[in-house]
């Protein structure tokens, strides 16, 4: 998930945002429209959607990392509203602000900010030492290091090979397993360093411990789970022509989105054969707008954590 430069006065940690202009422009199509920003992050996306809204124009943001809220302080107009929760209560939200229904876009920016992967106190990245953590909401959950210190091998090994596409899986899971009974996990390079050592093939230009990394992130936050609700209920909480637009990091996210958008696109296929039926009885719920996006040669050298970003959009049929 990504946003614009971060205020100084608000964060020190630079954050870029990633097809900031493509997906606001997919998004917004009525400058007058009610629009719900899923993911603030520190609020690139939604600074511009302020942009493009008249003065009767409406923007509601969720997040639920308390450092994009204490950011979401910065802004000041009337048009915005934000709350901290998860996007997956999207739809909650919008019946809490008498909205639900009726929002002309919505814009979900999955994944982990830059100014989470940046901050080593958070615990995302084996590039900067810091605690073992990598929750999303730090109230929330169980740490990765508290997950490490009682998951037994084979829940370690799925974690990292479902979450984290990670080949030799059972391989770093042993590892850790058996460091952890001489000295338990504390820390992001401690942990890195291990699976560094464990792990026998190295992929060029990317660090051996990104894929178990990425499997412990998904995991420990439910971002599988969140984004599938998310998408649900976004579907429901939209207006008639409104406009969905979900911009992912990695294969599993978007195989999920573009999953989701082609079943509502193409309706109820699941008839029996030969069942005479008319077009308006296929439940087609959703129309693309066009392909999948994916940042230009320009922002990738700009912003090299955008190389895997894709942007989808759909509109709600009405």
């Amino acid at each position: 998930m990504s946003s614009p430069d971060a205020d100084p006065a608000v964060s020190h940690f630079r954050h870029t945002s990633v097809l900031r202009e493509g997906a606001v422009e997919a998004l917004v199509h009525t400058a007058e429209g009610i629009y719900l920003d899923g993911t603030f992050g520190r609020g690139g996306h939604s600074r511009l959607i302020l942009e493009r809204l008249d003065a009767s124009g409406r923007l509601l943001a969720m997040d639920r990392d308390p450092q994009a809220i204490e950011a979401a302080a910065a802004i000041d107009d009337s048009r915005f509203t934000i709350t901290r929760r998860d996007f997956a209560r999207l739809g909650e939200f919008a019946r809490e602000q008498g909205v639900h229904g009726k929002l002309a876009g919505i814009l979900l920016d999955i994944g982990v900010s830059s100014p989470q992967l940046d901050d080593a106190e958070r615990g995302f990245s084996f590039m900067r030492n810091g605690p073992l953590d990598m929750r999303m909401d730090p109230t929330q959950g169980e740490s990765a290091a508290d997950f490490l210190a009682h998951a037994s091998e084979s829940d370690i090994a799925q974690v990292f090979k479902t979450y984290g596409e990670e080949r030799y899986a059972k391989r770093l899971a042993r590892a850790v397993v058996t460091r952890r009974i001489e000295k338990p996990f504390t820390h992001t390079v401690d942990l890195a360093e291990v699976l560094k050592a464990a792990h026998p093939a190295w992929e060029k230009g990317r660090h051996p411990a990104t894929k178990a990394f990425q499997g412990l992130r998904i995991y420990l936050n439910g971002e599988l789970d969140q984004l599938d609700a998310a998408l649900d209920a976004a579907l429901e909480a939209l207006a008639p022509g409104g406009h969905l637009v979900v911009i992912s990091f990695h294969s599993l996210e978007d195989r999920r989105v573009k999953r989701f958008i082609r079943h509502h696109v193409r309706g109820d296929t699941h008839l029996p054969k030969g069942v005479p039926i008319r077009d308006d009885q296929l439940n087609r719920r959703l129309e693309a707008l066009g392909k999948g996006m994916r940042p230009d040669d320009a922002e990738v050298d700009a912003n090299p954590r955008a190389r895997s970003a894709v942007m989808r959009a759909a509109r709600k049929r009405g």
